[in-house]
């Protein structure tokens, strides 16, 4: 049962968004004071990656876990209405995320993607990855399988 009426369900549900979120400013603000400059949702891309290193070929991706099922197996406990459609739904973003993956690394684009909660608490070992994968991109001039 929800505890919320309906009016606070789709007010919340629609406060929900889809770019400039919490996770993309951190890493953003972050990535720039490292110097490293980037496009953010870069629609020439597939799945339109909410961080684009276009000099180096790097599309990023801040994954909230939730939304891109994380743990898909402990999300029918959390789902509380309307379990078979938020379940689907979910499954369904992972399996775009895959299917986005597979079209970049094919294109020769770097594909990283993180979890919001490594974002919060491991920034510098997210940030670190990505001047890795410049570093890799620059000794080689070409593309390295994503981490």
């Amino acid at each position: 049962m929800d505890t919320l009426t309906k009016e606070q369900r789709h007010l919340n549900m629609s406060r929900i968004k889809g770019s400039d979120t919490e996770l993309e400013m951190i890493m953003r603000k972050a990535l720039w004071r490292e110097g490293v400059r980037y496009r953010k949702n870069y629609a020439k891309l597939p799945g339109k990656p909410d961080i684009v290193i276009t000099k180096y070929k790097i599309a990023i991706f801040c994954d909230s876990e939730f939304w891109h099922g994380k743990d898909i197996d402990k999300l029918s406990s959390q789902v509380k209405t309307n379990t078979e459609f938020w379940l689907n739904k979910i499954k369904s973003n992972v399996a775009r995320d895959r299917r986005v993956d597979r079209q970049l690394s094919e294109m020769g684009w770097t594909v990283l993607r993180f979890w919001g909660e490594d974002i919060k608490n491991n920034l510098d070992k997210c940030i670190d990855i990505i001047k890795k994968a410049i570093s890799d991109y620059v000794k080689t001039g070409d593309r390295k399988e994503s981490c």
